[in-house]
């Protein structure tokens, strides 16, 4: 799988999402290393597997994982030649411990998970070095009854510090006026006296240490000399013992290397398996079935890194088409829906469950390619162009019928008429390869070309016409619109600016024009004169009948001011017509207008002219109106006189 594609969908997010849900080093590390698979057969297998964790979970279950905490210092160290020491046969026997628990769980999960327990069967028991380690170690030290050797020696210790205390407690009646404090102190793991300086003599023995005050002084009483030597030698028999008895065991644990190991991967598996089962409840994922016949039917699917702030998308590709170009309004949702259905696939392939609804379907791709976002620092300070023009190349050079190819608003970054043509002749050779390709785009001629084109389908995503605002569901079987003009209204564009912009746009498509070249020789600029005061504009031309009836979306020049309007109002019965000028609503009599640009050529047969003459609360209250009734709802427009 190509890395830098897996980055654009977001899949390393997801990755990093997932790690979080893993509590051992090694589950981590399998998480960390996830990437798609392209064989269906394994996809399904693993996806199966998810489902089937994920039904443990849902169900309330509490799967005993076994702790491999300090378990990754003892791979790393055994067969070395390194003694373990207490803490690690500590560490070595409650992973043991953990793996009985989990093995003894799963026997009894058989019949509602059978591919989830059977890894199970893999766990060893390694009784005998558990009894041996249980045996040995108790409370973070060699037991006495690790061997009779050192249950000896440490019996003879216990008699020589008896004598060593009694001792110490009659020196200490003995010189109790002289010592600066009435307790026993060590240095270097020696009894001596704490004496005043002045009194150092009154004792006999080696000082071996002195405050530093320099007030006291600690003496070692010749007394406890041959007492304390005895006693140091007896430690030292009981050190070497104990080294043994953790020696042997260490020679025990490394005659089972193999089974820990295969022990400590299966925990890893099973706590990587039930990471991805937390991971699918976390985002409401579900199984979904998997196919190698291109073919993806998902509903009310939803962007794993988004949560609930995403509308559902249903979305169908491979089955009466192969290639789909999805158009609408820009922040309509598209680069999100291009997005998500292929960041989801990754997630399938990788047998993850994924946020759609039951039901949905899956194809298996062996290629991924996704030209999504601008890749300029990702292509060595090229420009927008040159980037999305490398990758379709590689594209290309690689696409099969096992090719799922992801394009974000295709003939972007280049002349417009060029780049339409450049795109449709790429899309023919993807789909000649037999690629499933999924498009974003904003050109009319590639919506053309869709519609027209076999094994091609349009779908838009939806708008509304009414707030103004993208729906975010996508609409197959429909091109979209940009809703340039729409929204300019809106935000208050001049009317005789949006006269002309759609003067222009639909002279250039009777004309079959497209891209840049549409537009050229539509109006005769004057020459700019440097210093010279710029001359007005020659007015289009308007119509000369003045007895015209006018309707409503009607663009009408008024002599008298020298603007232009639309017609909000029919005229009455004395003639007077509404129009809208610049957001001023004048009456004006139909003699005093000309028709510039009838309705039919401005608007759709179905479009709303409350989104231009309406305030955006009337149309709320309008909405709410043709529901049900609503007691004291009223709608006031104001007077145009």
């Amino acid at each position: 799988m190509n890395e830098r594609t897996m980055a654009r969908l977001e899949y390393t997010q997801v990755v990093e999402r997932l790690t979080e849900y893993a509590v051992t080093y090694l589950g981590k590390a399998l998480a960390e290393k996830l990437q798609p698979m392209t064989e269906l057969g394994a996809v399904r297998s693993l996806l199966a597997e998810t489902a089937e964790a994920s039904e443990l979970l849902k169900l309330g279950a509490s799967v005993p994982l076994p702790s491999l905490e300090g378990m990754e210092t003892v791979f790393q160290l055994i067969g070395t030649g390194y003694v373990f020491a207490e803490a690690d046969f500590g560490a070595i026997l409650t992973f043991l411990t953990g793996c009985g628990q989990l093995r003894r769980y799963m026997d009894g999960k058989k019949q509602q998970a059978p591919r989830v327990t059977s890894y199970a069967n893999s766990l060893y028991d390694l009784a005998e070095v558990r009894r041996e380690i249980d045996r040995c170690i108790r409370h973070g030290r060699v037991d006495d009854a690790a061997s009779g050797e050192l249950a000896k020696i440490r019996k003879q210790i216990l008699i020589a510090e008896d004598r060593m205390k009694k001792r110490l407690d009659a020196l200490m009646t003995k010189h109790k006026s002289i010592l600066q404090e009435a307790i026993v102190a060590k240095r270097g793991n020696r009894y001596v006296l704490p004496v005043k300086k002045e009194h150092r003599r009154l004792v006999q023995g080696a000082v071996l240490d002195e405050s530093a005050s320099g007030q006291t002084v600690y003496i070692e009483p010749a007394e406890l000399a041959a007492l304390q030597y005895e006693l140091g030698d007896l430690r030292a028999e009981e050190a070497r013992e104990e080294t043994k008895v953790l020696a042997l065991l260490t020679g025990l644990v490394e005659d089972h290397e193999t089974e820990l190991r295969l022990n400590a991967e299966t925990v890893g598996a099973y706590d990587f398996l039930f990471a991805k089962a937390k991971y699918a409840r976390a985002i409401d994922g579900v199984w979904v079935e998997a196919n190698d016949a291109g073919v993806v039917d998902v509903r009310g699917a939803r962007h794993p890194l988004l949560g609930g702030g995403m509308v559902p998308l249903d979305f169908s590709i491979g089955q009466t088409y192969r290639a789909l170009i999805i158009t609408g309004p820009n922040t309509g949702g598209k680069t999100v829906a291009l997005k998500t259905i292929g960041l989801l696939t990754l997630m399938v392939q990788s047998g993850l469950l994924v946020p759609v609804a039951p039901g949905s379907a899956f194809a298996v791709f062996r290629r991924f390619s996704a030209d999504i976002g601008d890749g300029q620092s990702l292509e060595q300070s090229l420009s927008t162009f040159s980037a999305h023009v490398k990758m379709l190349v590689e594209t290309l050079r690689t696409a099969n019928g096992s090719t799922l190819v992801l394009i974000d608003e295709m003939a972007s970054g280049t002349d417009p008429g060029e780049g339409v043509g450049l795109s449709i002749a790429v899309l023919e050779e993807l789909y000649r390869k037999g690629a499933t390709v999924v498009a974003t785009t904003h050109f009319n001629e590639i919506k053309r070309f869709a519609a027209a084109a076999p094994g091609f389908e349009n779908a838009r995503m939806e708008f509304d016409t009414e707030t103004l605002e993208p729906l975010y569901r996508l609409r197959i079987g429909e091109a979209g619109h940009s809703y340039a003009f729409a929204i300019a209204s809106k935000l208050g564009m001049p009317a005789q600016v949006l006269v002309r912009s759609r003067e222009l746009t639909e002279g250039a498509r009777r004309r079959g024009e497209d891209g840049s070249a549409a537009f050229e020789g539509a109006i005769d600029l004057p020459a700019f004169v440097p210093g010279k005061a710029a001359e007005p504009l020659p007015r289009p031309a308007a119509s000369d009948e003045t007895e015209a009836e006018f309707d409503v979306g009607d663009c009408v020049y008024i002599p008298s001011l020298d603007k232009y309007g639309i017609v909000y109002a029919a005229a009455d019965k004395v003639g007077d017509v509404g129009v809208l000028v610049q957001k001023e609503r004048l009456k004006l009599n139909r003699k005093r207008l000309k028709l510039h640009i009838s309705k039919t050529e401005l608007y759709p047969d179905d479009y709303d002219f409350d989104i231009v003459f309406d305030t955006k609360e009337n149309r709320k209250k309008k909405k709410l109106m043709s529901k049900r009734h609503v007691e004291g709802l009223t709608i006031v427009r104001p007077d145009p006189q």
